[in-house]
């Protein structure tokens, strides 16, 4: 029977929403093949996310307690993974796609002489045969993947799950799992930790997300766009172009190589829509375009285009919400 080893990231006391997308689709494939799915948790981890791992259909939690892996660290962290996945004999190994697993996937792999295969988003099995599936061409179409070796590091893309519904009545173990870094495997430190982040809400979690794109002008723009997204209870975002720029963190990056979202109201501010800009607001609900040119791309996959200067729109919005929700 084969074993499927999920990585579970959590935050706080719960999984993120990527950590249960993955146990999700790691309990899919785990039911097709008939194997079983386990789950692991890495740093100053907690009962409850172990027990919330095991809810979303996980046999066993491996509860990996270490002060070293409170905060992320890519060789620790791989360093771990890699010694849970050689001594409970898994075959393969599932981590949500995010910014964490485009560090971990591809190394991972590396490290287990595995085959990778990211942003997948579905498979078939077929006579006993997995087939991977995952978008190509700028989301134009999906490819169909089989792997070449043993075993697989498999990166699920974000938001292209179902998070699974915590059953009360899965029966799983949780075991504690030793890890000891040696002095070698400590390669760096952390000296200072700095928000960057304008609020608090991560862009894959938020409902509402503004982004700014270069038509912005300059990082004095951001200051407007964080006040309309702070009255909406949503949080802000860029494009590559205003992240490269300097006007914003890195980090509020929404793309193929940045943030791939899935927002109820997506609001594209100074944006004209680059191929890798809207491979990762695919599955935004409701797109708002606002832009002075009105051959910009982003207008073909608005739901509501304004082909206007921001500087009127954005302030006027903002007076007319605060009047209506302050």
């Amino acid at each position: 029977m084969a074993n499927i080893l999920v990585f579970a990231h959590q935050q706080g006391d719960s999984l993120t929403p990527g950590g249960r997308e993955a146990l999700g689709f790691g309990s899919r494939v785990a039911s097709s093949i008939g194997g079983e799915v386990r789950a692991v948790l890495l740093g100053t981890t907690s009962e409850q996310s172990a027990k919330e791992a095991i809810a979303c259909g996980a046999s066993i939690a491996y509860n990996v307690q270490n002060p070293l892996l409170a905060e992320y660290d890519v060789e620790l962290y791989v360093n771990c993974l890699y010694n849970v996945f050689q001594q409970t004999n898994a075959e393969m190994m599932v981590v949500s796609f995010d910014r964490m697993g485009k560090d971990l996937v591809g190394r991972l792999a590396a490290r287990l002489n595995a085959s990778a295969i990211t942003e997948v988003v579905d498979f078939k099995n077929v006579d006993e045969k997995l087939t991977w599936i995952r978008p190509i061409y700028g989301e134009k179409a999906f490819g169909e993947y089989e792997t070449t070796r043993d075993k697989a590091v498999v990166g699920i893309r974000q938001k292209s799950q179902d998070i699974p519904e915590l059953t009360d009545n899965h029966i799983g173990e949780i075991i504690p799992f030793e890890y000891t870094a040696s002095e070698e495997e400590i390669v760096t430190k952390l000296v200072v930790k700095i928000q960057a982040a304008l609020s608090d809400i991560r862009l894959e979690d938020a409902r509402i997300i503004v982004s700014g794109g270069r038509g912005i002008g300059g990082p004095e723009g951001f200051g407007e766009l964080q006040t309309l997204a702070s009255l909406l209870g949503g949080t802000v975002g860029a494009s590559r172009a205003a992240c490269d720029a300097g006007w914003v963190p890195s980090n509020l990056q929404v793309g193929q190589t940045g943030a791939v979202v899935a927002p109820d109201l997506y609001i594209a501010v100074g944006i004209s829509g680059a191929s890798q800009h809207l491979a990762g607001i695919t599955s935004a609900k409701t797109v708002v375009a606002i832009n002075t040119d009105a051959e910009a791309p982003i207008f073909k996959r608005a739901n509501i285009g304004v082909i206007a200067d921001y500087k009127t729109v954005i302030p006027a919005l903002t007076e007319k919400l605060k009047k209506v929700l302050v």
